[in-house]
């Protein structure tokens, strides 16, 4: 087989087929065709009518149909950015509120299972043991001791409320070095400074401290205690629930002011690998604690940072319906916007559509033709669509030009997350289903009759 270009004479062809109607009408045409060994002449001719009805017009041809189609284009591309950016602006918003949530208690928590809803926790012993087991578990990538207790930072014009959480020593602290304006994080090995500690830009700015000072932390207990703590870092992660609340220090600190042993603690913390399997690996590490016992007996009880807050997360998982009832609004608008321009163009084309029933063309021939009108101007729509979206999402996450307040948001800037595998799924789902709903709208060439339609201006 090869591609050439032949001369089509007519020899006593008889038209009964749509595809001769140019090889009847036309002594000589010159084509594009592909020759089989039995030279056997195959044109897609319903796609060759449908390119040339929607090219003309790019020609300088003015036709009635030209701003409808226009709206129609128009209507696909805001449609379609509107999807995109609603999809990408949720998931980035869900994904950066739940990563603080996540850098502040992890993403499963086991601790005491005698433990009340309050931060003044009942010991649990953390043995060698018990931690390589849980960093042998499938899903789990880091495994950190924590130790909690409540104080009052206390400083000679205003006080404060905070929850001491002391990290061990390998503690995982890439959460708190993204967020850090000042500073740097706990250093448990310098010898200069005792009592390290980070806090918050929304806690400095109360008490009015900075990096370098220091401050007296009281604990309500008996007998009545306080220590002197050295500021080494303040960090900023707008999300103000924790924010004011978490100081973050030295876990042998916490233990001493307990009163307990070198290997009791809080609880453990545990960052799985796959957010998306959180749910399954919590229901392994909770069958495998809730039967685990400690030299001291003690039962342990493992929970998720779902259960842990699940009020946030109720309110998170409410977006995605935002986000479906977004995508189904663009896209009835757009295919609105698409049937109404199909249906000018159909009615526009009335005459052309008689002459080719005369000709003896069938209605799924003619329907087929502007199905493929349809659908050039959705792929034109859709690549305007995407263009929009993309370099909407690309600005943003490269400049964050769009700001948010971040006592209402907990982020300051629109978070955006742009993901490929969205974009492609989007762009999938409108072409099939607004194609889809152009099959309806095209049956109306079946009530065009060439008799009447000849007559039709």
């Amino acid at each position: 087989m090869y591609i050439n270009r032949i001369y089509v004479y007519q020899r006593n062809i008889k038209c009964t087929d749509i595809r001769r109607f140019f090889c009847y009408f036309n002594p000589v045409i010159r084509i594009k065709a592909l020759i089989t060994d039995n030279c056997r002449l195959i044109l897609n001719l319903e796609l060759f009518i449908a390119k040339r009805i929607r090219f003309n017009g790019e020609k300088g041809e003015k036709r009635a149909s030209s701003p409808a189609v226009k709206i129609a284009v128009a209507g696909v591309a805001i449609g379609l950015t509107a999807m995109i950016l609603a999809l990408s602006i949720v998931t980035g918003f869900k994904k950066e509120v739940r990563n603080k949530i996540v850098g502040f208690g992890s993403h499963i928590q086991i601790t005491n299972l005698g433990n009340n809803n309050t931060y003044e926790t009942l010991p649990v012993c953390i043995s060698p043991e018990l931690t390589s087991r849980l960093e042998n578990t499938e899903g789990i990538k880091q495994v950190d001791v924590f130790a909690t207790k409540p104080a009052i930072i206390k400083t000679d014009s205003a006080f404060q409320v905070v929850i001491l959480k002391g990290a061990g020593k390998d503690y995982d602290w890439s959460f708190f070095k993204q967020n850090m304006i000042a500073g740097t994080v706990v250093n448990p090995n310098d010898s200069v400074h005792a009592n390290q500690a980070i806090l918050s830009k929304n806690i400095a700015n109360k008490l009015n401290l900075k990096t370098g000072d220091s401050f007296l932390c009281y604990f309500v207990e008996e007998p009545f205690r306080f220590r002197k703590f050295h500021i080494t870092g303040i960090y900023s992660t707008n999300f103000y629930d924790y924010d004011k609340l978490f100081v973050i220090t030295d876990i042998d600190l916490i233990r001493k002011l307990n009163d307990w042993d070198d290997d009791e603690a809080s609880g453990v913390e545990l960052l799985v690998t796959d957010y998306n399997r959180l749910d399954e690996i919590h229901r392994h590490v909770f069958a495998d604690m809730i039967t685990y016992r400690d030299r001291k007996d003690n039962t342990f009880l493992a929970r998720s940072i779902k259960e842990l807050n699940p009020m946030i997360f109720n309110w998170l998982e409410l977006l995605d319906m935002n986000v479906v009832v977004i995508i189904i609004l663009m896209f009835a608008i757009s295919v609105f916007t698409m049937i109404s321009g199909l249906l000018i163009i159909i009615l526009e084309r009335t005459n052309m559509i008689g002459i080719l029933k005369t000709l003896g063309a069938q209605n799924y021939n003619i329907r087929k033709i502007f199905l493929y009108v349809s659908s050039f101007l959705i792929l034109k729509g859709m690549l305007w669509g995407n263009m929009i979206a993309i370099a909407i999402l690309v600005i943003q996450k490269n400049f964050g030009l769009i700001k948010l307040d971040p006592e209402t948001y907990y982020v300051s800037e629109m978070p955006v997350d742009v993901n490929i595998f969205y974009i492609l799924l989007i762009n999938t789902g409108t072409l099939i289903l607004s194609i889809v709903a152009m099959i309806g709208p095209s049956y109306l060439i079946a009530k065009i009759y060439p008799a009447k339609s000849l007559r039709f201006e």
